[in-house]
């Protein structure tokens, strides 16, 4: 009986030929980063498959990082993309392929693109809304401009990490309202943010706007990211200007990205909008709908504690993108942007401990024991799946990091 080939993905396998991710990997014995694409439990080395091929792609993919890929621009995307996956479809390629596959527990994956600029935002309502609730309580939950404008703000492009690394507890000042002074230490409420991330492929000119029908011209694709937080230190400094050093000391985003093309079947409609939109935000007449429904899961120590539906999201990524450069801020190839934390409208569905735990008051149990906020030696692991074409999925892979301790 002939051996199966990896190629033979079985059937229902949510990284087979509709979804191939893109990732940057080395191995024990080639120390050398490449890019490869994720078909079922192995990575196809691109660069040297498209070599072996004679394909005019060979030296877009033969980098050992996205960006040229990135920056090549969506018609570049799509054809590379119909390229791969005529590799792995054809039985005619099949002796030329093969020899290129590895297994996935034998791979290093890597940071799979230069990170130029990160910006964070805040587009889940539900999310907004018990964030309100928890520190104004008596007071609205939302902000006069939350249903005008996706709210965001500038965040460290160099802290961002692959899946995998682990996250040092931050320092930093704190003070409780009971305090009489501020005082400086390790977190004692440090948590986590199950957010949606996408990356821009194509850069654009400085002082021209990015309008939502391009949105497709300058995103590659998107991943999970999880971006941890420092509640305590956020509370002290984050009046007047926002978030800054309870942010900035790690974002940890999944080492696969996956093309918004492979996401085609998972569009869907944002929720209604209740106030009019200024024009260069309004999609009420996009050509398609700019949500995707993407079904997350959020997991400590291996035990579920949370599935945050991303299809809840009041502001698109479009919409997003639109914003972020309005003002005629200028897009560059590795830029990354995140979706803000994804919460749903139900108490199991809220993407962070802060809202799971109505800040500390409500502790969830584990099965090592009960949290209000992480404990060093805990790991959070968010997944994530797509519905695809004719009843498919569409993995997204993982975002994984383990808390340690202080250095």
């Amino acid at each position: 009986m002939p051996q199966q080939s990896p190629l033979d993905v079985p059937e229902g396998d949510p990284f087979g030929p509709h979804n191939l991710p893109y990732g940057v990997f080395s191995t024990s014995g080639d120390a050398r980063r490449r890019i490869g694409v994720r078909i079922g439990g192995h990575v196809l080395d691109a660069g040297a498959t498209a070599a072996a091929l004679g394909s005019p792609y060979a030296a877009l993919l033969g980098h050992g990082s996205l960006n040229p890929l990135l920056a090549a621009g969506r018609t570049a995307w799509r054809d590379v993309r119909r390229a791969l996956t005529a590799w792995v479809t054809d039985p005619g390629h099949r002796p030329a392929v093969e020899p290129h596959l590895l297994p996935l527990d034998e791979v290093e994956l890597h940071l799979p693109y230069e990170v130029a600029d990160y910006v964070d935002f805040y587009a889940s309502e539900n999310h907004a809304t018990n964030v309100g609730r928890i520190f104004r309580p008596d007071g609205d939950a939302l902000t006069p401009n939350w249903k005008h404008l996706p709210i965001g703000y500038h965040g460290r492009a160099g802290t961002i990490v692959v899946s995998g690394t682990d996250v040092v507890r931050p320092c930093g000042q704190r003070k409780a309202p009971t305090d009489p002074a501020p005082v400086f230490g390790p977190s004692v409420k440090l948590d986590i943010e199950a957010e949606v991330g996408f990356v821009v492929g194509a850069p654009s000119e400085l002082g021209r706007p990015v309008a939502l029908g391009e949105f497709e011209d300058h995103v590659f694709g998107l991943f999970l990211l999880n971006d941890w937080s420092a509640r305590d230190i956020q509370a002290w400094e984050y009046v007047p200007l926002g978030p800054f050093l309870g942010k900035s000391f790690a974002t940890s985003v999944s080492a696969w990205v996956t093309p918004l093309e492979a996401l085609d079947a998972a569009r869907v409609a944002p929720p209604a909008r209740d106030f009019p939109l200024l024009p260069y935000l309004d999609d009420a007449d996009a050509d398609r709908p700019g949500g995707f429904d993407l079904r997350i899961t959020v997991s400590i120590n291996g035990q579920e504690v949370a599935r945050p539906p991303f299809a809840s999201m009041y502001w698109t990524a479009a919409q997003q993108l639109a914003h972020m450069t309005v003002n005629g801020a200028s897009l560059r190839t590795g830029d990354v942007y995140g979706s803000g934390t994804v919460s749903g409208p139900d108490a199991d569905q809220r993407g962070s401990l802060l809202e799971l735990t109505w800040n500390g008051r409500d502790a969830i149990e584990l099965a090592d024991g009960k949290r209000t906020f992480l404990e060093d030696g805990d790991t959070v692991t968010l997944t994530a799946w797509a519905p695809g074409a004719a009843g498919t999925r569409v993995g997204l892979g993982e975002v994984t990091g383990r808390i340690v301790g202080t250095r």
